[in-house]
Protein backbone atom coordinates (compact mmCIF):
# COMPACT_ATOMS: atom_id res chain seq x y z
CA UNK A 1 0.00 0.00 0.00
CA UNK A 2 1.32 3.40 -0.90
CA UNK A 3 2.44 5.50 2.20
CA UNK A 4 0.07 8.70 2.60
CA UNK A 5 1.42 12.01 1.66
CA UNK A 6 1.96 14.14 4.53
CA UNK A 7 0.08 17.02 3.28
CA UNK A 8 -2.48 16.81 0.16
CA UNK A 9 -4.99 19.77 -0.68
CA UNK A 10 -7.16 19.64 -3.81
CA UNK A 11 -9.13 22.84 -4.95
CA UNK A 12 -9.18 23.94 -1.57
CA UNK A 13 -11.05 27.39 -1.19
CA UNK A 14 -11.97 29.33 2.03
CA UNK A 15 -14.84 32.35 1.94
CA UNK A 16 -14.99 34.54 4.35
CA UNK A 17 -18.51 36.32 5.08
CA UNK A 18 -18.71 39.86 6.74
CA UNK A 19 -21.63 41.88 7.88
CA UNK A 20 -25.11 41.54 8.89
CA UNK A 21 -27.18 42.38 6.45
CA UNK A 22 -25.21 43.20 3.59
CA UNK A 23 -22.67 39.95 3.60
CA UNK A 24 -19.51 40.92 1.73
CA UNK A 25 -17.61 37.69 0.58
CA UNK A 26 -13.89 37.38 0.49
CA UNK A 27 -12.25 34.59 -0.93
CA UNK A 28 -9.21 33.39 1.19
CA UNK A 29 -8.09 30.90 -0.65
CA UNK A 30 -9.19 30.09 -4.52
CA UNK A 31 -8.98 26.12 -5.61
CA UNK A 32 -5.61 25.43 -4.07
CA UNK A 33 -4.03 22.22 -4.83
CA UNK A 34 -0.52 20.84 -4.05
CA UNK A 35 1.04 18.01 -2.44
CA UNK A 36 3.73 17.58 0.21
CA UNK A 37 5.38 14.32 0.35
CA UNK A 38 6.70 12.43 3.94
CA UNK A 39 10.53 13.23 4.40
CA UNK A 40 10.19 17.08 2.44
CA UNK A 41 11.57 20.40 3.57
CA UNK A 42 8.39 22.42 2.19
CA UNK A 43 7.97 25.79 2.29
CA UNK A 44 5.07 27.73 1.99
CA UNK A 45 5.71 31.51 0.78
CA UNK A 46 3.53 34.43 0.25
CA UNK A 47 3.09 38.35 0.58
CA UNK A 48 0.87 39.57 3.45
CA UNK A 49 -2.94 38.59 2.54
CA UNK A 50 -1.75 35.83 0.81
CA UNK A 51 -4.19 33.40 2.95
CA UNK A 52 -1.34 31.28 4.00
CA UNK A 53 -2.35 31.47 7.98
CA UNK A 54 -5.68 31.12 6.77
CA UNK A 55 -4.22 27.74 4.91
CA UNK A 56 -2.28 26.77 8.34
CA UNK A 57 -5.67 27.16 10.54
CA UNK A 58 -7.33 24.51 7.42
CA UNK A 59 -5.16 22.17 8.14
CA UNK A 60 -4.85 21.90 11.80
CA UNK A 61 -8.67 22.03 12.27
CA UNK A 62 -8.97 25.88 13.59
CA UNK A 63 -11.44 26.87 10.87
CA UNK A 64 -12.92 24.67 8.05
CA UNK A 65 -12.71 24.90 4.81
CA UNK A 66 -15.25 26.26 2.64
CA UNK A 67 -14.91 23.95 -0.23
CA UNK A 68 -12.10 21.03 -1.49
CA UNK A 69 -10.09 18.57 0.09
CA UNK A 70 -7.79 18.68 2.26
CA UNK A 71 -5.60 16.01 4.65
CA UNK A 72 -2.86 15.28 6.68
CA UNK A 73 -0.78 12.42 6.92
CA UNK A 74 -3.43 10.39 5.83
CA UNK A 75 -5.91 11.67 7.97
CA UNK A 76 -9.02 14.73 6.72
CA UNK A 77 -7.77 17.75 8.22
CA UNK A 78 -8.37 19.12 11.71
CA UNK A 79 -8.96 15.34 12.72
CA UNK A 80 -7.91 14.14 16.13
CA UNK A 81 -6.12 11.35 14.49
CA UNK A 82 -4.16 13.43 11.91
CA UNK A 83 -3.28 16.19 14.65
CA UNK A 84 -1.35 13.52 17.08
CA UNK A 85 1.30 13.40 14.53
CA UNK A 86 1.94 16.51 13.88
CA UNK A 87 3.89 18.94 16.02
CA UNK A 88 3.38 22.69 15.46
CA UNK A 89 5.24 26.14 16.29
CA UNK A 90 3.64 28.69 16.04
CA UNK A 91 4.67 32.49 15.16
CA UNK A 92 4.62 34.04 18.72
CA UNK A 93 4.67 31.28 21.09
CA UNK A 94 4.47 32.66 24.64
CA UNK A 95 5.94 31.23 27.47
CA UNK A 96 5.52 32.43 31.31
CA UNK A 97 8.53 34.05 32.75
CA UNK A 98 8.14 32.25 35.45
CA UNK A 99 8.48 28.78 34.16
CA UNK A 100 11.98 27.08 33.66
CA UNK A 101 12.40 25.14 30.41
CA UNK A 102 11.82 22.01 32.64
CA UNK A 103 8.44 23.50 33.72
CA UNK A 104 7.48 24.49 30.13
CA UNK A 105 7.83 21.26 29.07
CA UNK A 106 5.58 19.97 31.69
CA UNK A 107 2.92 22.18 30.56
CA UNK A 108 3.04 21.92 26.65
CA UNK A 109 3.40 18.37 26.86
CA UNK A 110 0.26 17.85 29.00
CA UNK A 111 -1.75 20.18 26.58
CA UNK A 112 -0.35 17.25 23.97
CA UNK A 113 -1.98 14.75 26.57
CA UNK A 114 1.64 13.90 27.01
CA UNK A 115 2.13 12.34 30.43
CA UNK A 116 4.92 14.34 33.08
CA UNK A 117 6.37 10.41 33.24
CA UNK A 118 7.04 10.69 29.46
CA UNK A 119 8.19 14.15 29.39
CA UNK A 120 10.62 13.90 32.49
CA UNK A 121 12.08 10.74 30.14
CA UNK A 122 12.25 12.74 27.04
CA UNK A 123 13.16 16.56 28.19
CA UNK A 124 16.83 16.25 28.83
CA UNK A 125 17.64 14.57 25.40
CA UNK A 126 15.23 17.01 23.47
CA UNK A 127 16.73 19.79 25.58
CA UNK A 128 20.13 18.75 24.34
CA UNK A 129 18.84 18.47 20.83
CA UNK A 130 18.00 22.27 20.39
CA UNK A 131 20.94 23.69 22.78
CA UNK A 132 19.21 24.37 25.74
CA UNK A 133 20.56 21.33 28.41
CA UNK A 134 22.68 24.04 30.09
CA UNK A 135 19.95 26.28 30.59
CA UNK A 136 16.82 23.52 31.49
CA UNK A 137 15.99 25.08 34.99
CA UNK A 138 16.58 28.90 34.31
CA UNK A 139 13.55 31.01 34.10
CA UNK A 140 12.14 31.59 31.04
CA UNK A 141 12.66 35.26 31.22
CA UNK A 142 15.91 34.96 31.26
CA UNK A 143 15.91 33.50 28.00
CA UNK A 144 16.33 35.58 24.54
CA UNK A 145 13.91 35.08 21.60
CA UNK A 146 15.95 32.90 20.47
CA UNK A 147 16.31 30.61 23.44
CA UNK A 148 12.38 30.78 23.56
CA UNK A 149 12.11 29.67 19.87
CA UNK A 150 14.46 26.42 20.44
CA UNK A 151 12.30 25.51 23.74
CA UNK A 152 9.65 25.87 21.38
CA UNK A 153 11.07 23.62 19.31
CA UNK A 154 11.41 20.94 21.66
CA UNK A 155 7.61 21.12 23.07
CA UNK A 156 6.75 21.05 19.44
CA UNK A 157 8.54 17.30 19.55
CA UNK A 158 7.29 15.98 22.90
CA UNK A 159 4.69 13.67 21.06
CA UNK A 160 7.18 12.10 18.43
CA UNK A 161 5.41 13.85 15.59
CA UNK A 162 5.92 12.79 11.90
CA UNK A 163 4.87 16.30 10.76
CA UNK A 164 6.30 19.65 12.38
CA UNK A 165 4.79 22.42 11.25
CA UNK A 166 7.32 25.70 11.66
CA UNK A 167 5.11 29.38 11.44
CA UNK A 168 7.98 31.81 10.86
CA UNK A 169 10.34 29.94 13.09
CA UNK A 170 13.10 32.86 12.41
CA UNK A 171 11.56 35.83 12.50
CA UNK A 172 13.29 38.61 14.42
CA UNK A 173 16.22 36.13 15.21
CA UNK A 174 19.62 37.63 14.93
CA UNK A 175 22.20 36.06 12.04
CA UNK A 176 23.34 33.53 14.65
CA UNK A 177 20.27 32.83 15.99
CA UNK A 178 18.53 32.00 12.42
CA UNK A 179 21.40 29.71 12.06
CA UNK A 180 20.73 27.41 14.95
CA UNK A 181 17.36 27.02 13.79
CA UNK A 182 18.25 25.96 10.62
CA UNK A 183 20.58 23.50 12.03
CA UNK A 184 17.84 22.11 13.95
CA UNK A 185 15.88 21.81 11.14
CA UNK A 186 18.14 20.19 8.77
CA UNK A 187 18.92 17.73 12.49
CA UNK A 188 14.88 16.53 12.34
CA UNK A 189 14.83 16.06 8.75
CA UNK A 190 17.81 14.02 8.93
CA UNK A 191 15.42 11.55 10.88
CA UNK A 192 12.70 11.80 8.61
CA UNK A 193 10.62 14.03 10.50
CA UNK A 194 8.41 16.24 7.54
CA UNK A 195 9.06 20.13 8.03
CA UNK A 196 6.39 22.23 6.46
CA UNK A 197 7.68 25.96 6.76
CA UNK A 198 5.55 28.99 6.54
CA UNK A 199 8.35 32.31 6.54
CA UNK A 200 8.39 35.44 4.44
CA UNK A 201 12.33 35.39 4.64
CA UNK A 202 13.33 34.17 1.33
CA UNK A 203 16.80 33.92 1.57
CA UNK A 204 16.31 31.50 4.56
CA UNK A 205 13.49 29.42 2.82
CA UNK A 206 16.07 28.98 0.03
CA UNK A 207 18.54 28.10 2.24
CA UNK A 208 16.55 25.30 4.36
CA UNK A 209 13.72 23.85 1.67
CA UNK A 210 13.87 21.83 -1.20
CA UNK A 211 10.50 22.37 -2.43
CA UNK A 212 7.93 25.43 -2.21
CA UNK A 213 4.21 27.05 -3.05
CA UNK A 214 3.82 30.36 -3.33
CA UNK A 215 0.25 31.80 -2.50
CA UNK A 216 -0.68 35.52 -3.57
CA UNK A 217 -4.13 36.94 -2.96
CA UNK A 218 -5.64 33.04 -2.08
CA UNK A 219 -4.29 31.43 -5.61
CA UNK A 220 -1.97 29.17 -5.93
CA UNK A 221 0.78 30.83 -8.32
CA UNK A 222 3.80 28.14 -8.43
CA UNK A 223 4.38 24.77 -6.51
CA UNK A 224 7.49 22.53 -7.05
CA UNK A 225 11.01 22.00 -6.39
CA UNK A 226 13.51 25.65 -5.69
CA UNK A 227 15.62 24.34 -8.02
CA UNK A 228 13.16 24.42 -11.15
CA UNK A 229 11.81 27.81 -10.32
CA UNK A 230 14.21 29.66 -12.76
CA UNK A 231 12.65 27.75 -15.35
CA UNK A 232 9.35 28.26 -14.50
CA UNK A 233 10.43 32.11 -14.18
CA UNK A 234 11.66 31.97 -17.49
CA UNK A 235 8.78 30.48 -19.67
CA UNK A 236 6.66 32.53 -17.32
CA UNK A 237 8.09 36.03 -18.26
CA UNK A 238 9.75 34.49 -22.21
CA UNK A 239 13.09 36.11 -21.00
CA UNK A 240 16.33 33.58 -20.83
CA UNK A 241 18.57 36.22 -19.76
CA UNK A 242 18.98 35.05 -16.36
CA UNK A 243 18.95 31.52 -16.44
CA UNK A 244 21.24 31.18 -19.53
CA UNK A 245 23.91 33.15 -18.37
CA UNK A 246 27.05 32.55 -16.55
CA UNK A 247 29.41 35.01 -14.30
CA UNK A 248 32.91 34.91 -14.93
CA UNK A 249 35.64 36.56 -13.28
CA UNK A 250 38.88 36.90 -15.63
CA UNK A 251 42.47 38.28 -15.14
CA UNK A 252 43.49 40.45 -18.57
CA UNK A 253 44.31 43.66 -20.57
CA UNK A 254 41.11 45.53 -20.34
CA UNK A 255 41.04 45.56 -24.57
CA UNK A 256 41.18 41.75 -24.54
CA UNK A 257 38.79 41.20 -22.11
CA UNK A 258 36.43 43.27 -23.81
CA UNK A 259 37.63 41.72 -27.50
CA UNK A 260 36.64 38.40 -25.86
CA UNK A 261 33.03 39.38 -25.38
CA UNK A 262 32.32 41.26 -28.73
CA UNK A 263 30.08 38.95 -30.42
CA UNK A 264 28.48 38.00 -27.27
CA UNK A 265 25.77 39.99 -25.31
CA UNK A 266 27.92 40.59 -21.93
CA UNK A 267 27.44 42.84 -19.01
CA UNK A 268 31.18 43.88 -16.54
CA UNK A 269 29.52 43.03 -13.06
CA UNK A 270 32.64 44.52 -11.42
CA UNK A 271 36.14 45.88 -12.28
CA UNK A 272 37.96 43.96 -9.25
CA UNK A 273 41.28 45.53 -9.75
CA UNK A 274 42.81 47.12 -12.62
CA UNK A 275 42.82 43.81 -14.61
CA UNK A 276 40.63 41.99 -13.02
CA UNK A 277 37.01 41.92 -14.23
CA UNK A 278 33.69 40.05 -12.99
CA UNK A 279 31.40 39.61 -15.88
CA UNK A 280 27.99 38.09 -16.37
CA UNK A 281 27.44 37.04 -20.67
CA UNK A 282 25.23 34.73 -22.31
CA UNK A 283 25.83 31.43 -23.27
CA UNK A 284 23.70 29.26 -24.51
CA UNK A 285 24.60 25.82 -23.40
CA UNK A 286 27.96 24.10 -22.73
CA UNK A 287 29.69 23.96 -25.90
CA UNK A 288 29.34 27.61 -25.71
CA UNK A 289 30.60 27.94 -22.74
CA UNK A 290 33.93 26.29 -23.55
CA UNK A 291 34.32 28.23 -26.74
CA UNK A 292 33.97 31.13 -24.50
CA UNK A 293 36.86 29.77 -22.09
CA UNK A 294 38.91 29.01 -25.75
CA UNK A 295 38.40 32.37 -27.02
CA UNK A 296 39.77 33.75 -23.76
CA UNK A 297 43.13 31.50 -23.71
CA UNK A 298 43.70 32.69 -27.53
CA UNK A 299 43.81 36.68 -26.17
CA UNK A 300 45.82 35.49 -22.95
CA UNK A 301 42.95 36.08 -20.82
CA UNK A 302 42.77 33.95 -17.12
CA UNK A 303 39.54 32.89 -16.18
CA UNK A 304 39.60 32.70 -12.27
CA UNK A 305 36.01 31.72 -11.50
CA UNK A 306 33.02 30.49 -13.67
CA UNK A 307 29.50 29.66 -12.49
CA UNK A 308 26.16 30.02 -14.07
CA UNK A 309 23.64 32.26 -12.64
CA UNK A 310 20.54 31.53 -11.44
CA UNK A 311 17.49 33.21 -10.32
CA UNK A 312 17.32 33.29 -6.65
CA UNK A 313 14.08 32.19 -4.65
CA UNK A 314 13.42 36.02 -3.72
CA UNK A 315 14.07 37.12 -7.63
CA UNK A 316 11.44 34.49 -8.69
CA UNK A 317 8.77 35.41 -6.33
CA UNK A 318 9.17 38.78 -6.91
CA UNK A 319 8.41 37.83 -10.95
CA UNK A 320 5.53 35.17 -10.00
CA UNK A 321 3.76 37.51 -8.25
CA UNK A 322 3.97 40.55 -10.44
CA UNK A 323 2.67 38.18 -13.28
CA UNK A 324 -0.06 37.53 -10.91
CA UNK A 325 -1.27 40.82 -10.14
CA UNK A 326 -0.66 41.75 -13.80
CA UNK A 327 -3.45 39.33 -14.61
CA UNK A 328 -6.02 40.46 -11.65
Amino acid sequence: MTESPAIHVESLSKTYSEGLIFRKRFEALKNVSFTVQRGEVYGLLGPNGAGKTTFLKILLGIISRTSGKASMMGFPAGSRAGRRLVGYLPEHLRIPPHMTAYTALECYGNLSNVPNRVVREKRDDLLKLVGLADRAKDRCKNYSKGMLQRLGVAQTLLHDPELVVFDEPTDGLDPGARAEMRDIIHKLASQGVTIFLNSHLLHEVEMICKQVAILDRGNLRYSGSVDAIGDFVNNLTGNSEEVDSIEITVVGDAAAVNESFADRTFEILNRIGENEFAVRVQSADQAATDQLVDQLRNNDVSVVELVRSQVSLEDAFLKIVEDGNTKQ
